[in-house]
């Protein structure tokens, strides 16, 4: 075990924190026990570069009880949690990163933990898989292939695999139904707002909150928004997009426009410049601006800067941009991911994150287990029917079977009246 870390001495507060999540995530410990009995990882070096918080550091452990020597560091420079780190590490996991880290620290911890030469990569992003195909090629030969957790990230590997530039192959994790149903819609909807309303200690009920995109996570942050009483705006390209959030009850309208009306702007769309250049010509006199993507390219700082006459920093994660013309703009987590960089981004319930983590770990053994071609592929409809049948067993939940004949008639075309 090895690490660079923040301080191992804060190794006994997040061990309290890593024990709660554990009580909350049964699906992952259910996995756990399977994987300490079975060591399916046994002589494997599994590299990770995901947030770094309790429960992540959960899903370290679990591929450590199924053998593997697990490396793990940061997705994102304000993400990490310094005292889970320590818990990692003093558990026996390889950790590098802390949390506030440089972006020569952050490149710096993707290449130690690739000096591991891993055979299987879990990416948020997808940045340790872009560095080895880019920088670190020698250790694609050893690489069987990695998992991607972000929308993000499977947009940039689809891209790539077009190109025929992916070498290896990846599991699309965040395009299986438990993670896009659950993680995306539920998580992303609770923990965005769960930030927002401790950053910032307003109300949402009453006010007009803009969300940029309808996906999944769109969905879902529109969804809980209305559940707190705003109304809510949506934008859209997609004109399918666009027309289910209408007939879903919300207002949709372009972004200049909305502009004029947000109280709060939420951006969950995994693409740059989303509110960029003229757009901040429209906004209104204290609207709050906030990104839920991955990146902190949705938000144009750059832009905003250049109509801005004072910078000005409120309170933690509040920055005020006073404009030119006098008009005040709030931009929260520096345009980063608002439910994981900020002081109170804790990121999704554990209780969610016990899904999605439960299918990296079974994606990562399909990686070890298969021989794949370079891709990205979709995981099996049944890894989702698993990981939805332990969690309805941890809930005490019962649902019904279909009979022979019930099957019979799904399976027939023959079924006459």
């Amino acid at each position: 075990m090895a690490y660079d870390i923040k301080d191992i001495n804060l190794a006994p507060q997040g061990e309290k924190k890593i024990k709660w999540v554990q009580r909350h995530m049964p699906v992952l410990e259910s996995i756990k026990k399977v994987f300490k009995e079975t060591k399916p990882f046994e002589g494997i070096t599994i590299g990770s570069c995901l947030h770094l918080e309790p429960k992540t550091i959960n899903l370290g452990l679990t591929l450590q009880a199924g053998g593997a020597e697990v490396v793990m560091t940061g997705c994102n420079p304000l993400s990490t949690q310094d005292d889970a780190t320590a818990a990692g590490a003093k558990l026996g996991l390889n950790m590098y990163g802390w949390t506030g880290q440089t972006n020569e620290e952050y490149y710096e911890h993707l290449n130690k933990v690739l000096d591991y030469e891993p055979d299987i990569v879990i990416d948020d992003g997808a940045d340790l898989i872009f560095l080895i195909h880019k920088e670190r090629p020698e250790l694609l030969e050893k690489l069987k292939g990695g998992c991607e957790e972000t929308t993000t990230g499977i947009h940039r590997l689809k891209a790539m695999h077009q190109d025929k530039a992916l070498k290896i192959p990846v599991m699309a994790v965040n395009d299986s139904y438990m993670k896009y149903l659950f993680d995306n819609r539920y998580g992303t909807g609770q923990s965005t707002f769960d930030s927002i309303m401790g950053t910032t200690n307003s109300v949402i009920a009453g006010q007009n909150v803009v969300v940029c995109g309808y996906g999944w996570c769109g969905r879902g942050i529109a969804m809980r928004g209305k559940g707190l009483g705003a109304n809510v705006i949506v934008t859209e390209v997609d004109p399918i997009r666009a027309l289910e959030a209408r007939m879903d009850g919300y207002r949709v309208m372009t972004v200049k426009k909305a502009l004029e009306e947000a109280d709060i702007v939420i951006t969950a769309t995994g693409n740059r410049d989303i509110i960029s250049g003229d757009d901040f010509d429209h906004i209104k006199d204290g609207c709050m601006l906030s990104n839920a993507g991955h990146f902190n390219v949705e938000i144009n700082e750059n832009d905003l800067l250049a109509r801005t006459e004072k910078q000005e920093n409120i309170k933690p994660d509040i920055d005020c941009y006073t404009l030119k013309d006098g008009r005040n703009v709030y931009l929260l987590a520096g345009g980063r991911l608002v439910n994981l960089a900020g002081e109170h981004g804790q990121g999704h319930p554990a209780e969610i994150m016990d899904l999605s983590f439960a299918m990296q770990a079974l994606s990562a053994k399909r990686i070890l287990n298969e021989d794949m071609e370079p891709g990205v592929y979709k995981t099996r409809d049944e890894v989702d029917i698993e990981v939805a049948k332990l969690k309805l067993q941890t809930m005490g939940i019962e649902i019904d079977q279909l009979t022979d004949d019930q099957k019979d008639y799904m399976n027939s075309w023959d079924v006459g009246t």
